[in-house]
């Protein structure tokens, strides 16, 4: 699976629409496979704040990322619309279980890929690197997180596959 911002059939993406940390962000339906409540976390010793612990996901252990790490925010408490959304990513050559946190999930909704733009210069608190694009909807603007990269960088340091071999 590749992450694509222009899907097969032209111009349209679906995307799930979530809100971290006062931002709306969109992520590819394609990579998503559930929609979680909050379950236990088990915590990773030194594993440090962008996955710092695993889920058990119908019996498979599940790295949890917090992307407010990623992009600088302040850590919250989890609320009654916080979720968790499992994702398949293609991470080094191999798709890959994680999961991401969200303060709520809002839907899923078609993005016309023609009205996205790049993440501008100046005037923005976003890592560029970790952004593929600024999207319009509902009269604002909604991330694009490269979840890709984003994962591949935690990979290459080594804190996927460290956590994931502590098991849940």
């Amino acid at each position: 699976m590749t992450l694509a911002l222009v899907t097969e059939g032209g111009r349209r993406m679906d995307v799930v629409t979530l809100r971290l940390g006062g931002e709306l962000m969109a992520i590819p339906a394609e990579c998503l496979r559930e929609i979680l409540e909050p379950v236990p976390v088990t915590r990773v010793p030194q594993a440090g704040n962008f996955i710092g612990g695993l889920i058990n996901v119908r019996g498979v252990v599940v790295p949890l990322a917090d992307l407010r790490v990623t992009f600088g925010m302040t850590l919250t408490e989890a609320t009654p619309d916080t979720r968790m959304l499992v994702l398949e990513l293609p991470i080094a050559g191999d798709e890959i279980v994680v999961a991401i946190l969200a303060d709520k999930v809002h839907d899923v909704t078609g993005l016309d890929t023609s009205t996205l733009e790049p993440i501008p210069p100046v005037g923005t608190r976003w890592p560029p690197d970790f952004v593929r694009g600024i999207g319009k909807w509902q009269g604002g603007f909604m991330i694009l997180p490269d979840l890709e990269r984003i994962f591949t960088q935690g990979a290459q340091k080594g804190s996927l596959s460290a956590v994931a071999e502590e098991g849940v």
